[in-house]
């Protein structure tokens, strides 16, 4: 996923983006853990995306906080 396509997301559907990844990555533990995942590195592209995430969702905050 590539970050600019992200900063077009509101904050509200950067949290559902995030809880989506979230679920994404339990999925692929589970299954690694039971050698069912073909693409291991999978996992790691979903943890960077989770932190590319969380970091527009703190730039917004951090924006919010500057207007005020």
């Amino acid at each position: 996923m590539k970050i600019n396509e992200l900063r077009d997301l509101s904050t509200g559907e950067l949290d559902v983006k995030l809880i989506d990844l979230k679920k994404d990555l339990f999925n692929l533990r589970m299954q690694h853990a039971t050698n069912q995942l073909d693409n291991p590195i999978r996992i790691s592209d979903v943890k960077k995306d989770i932190a590319r995430v969380k970091t527009l969702i703190r730039e917004n905050e951090l924006k919010e906080a500057a207007g005020r």
